[in-house]
């Protein structure tokens, strides 16, 4: 006979802990704020695009 006791079953299911969404760090911006930095960024590189089109000629600019 074994000394040992059984372990207790597992019920299938939850586990009981509730997810918390993770608190962002303190110095770390905001959605916000990485939202229009993301927006500028895209904006910033259409105009580069333009600017080299324009440069090699392929503009639509009239001298």
């Amino acid at each position: 006979m074994s000394t040992t006791p059984s372990l207790p079953r597992r019920k299938p299911g939850a586990s009981g802990r509730a997810f918390d969404a993770q608190e962002p760090d303190p110095a770390a911006p905001a959605r916000a704020l990485r939202a229009r930095a993301a927006e500028g960024w895209q904006r910033f590189m259409r105009r580069a695009e333009i600017d080299l089109r324009q440069e090699a000629g392929g503009g639509d600019t009239a001298p």
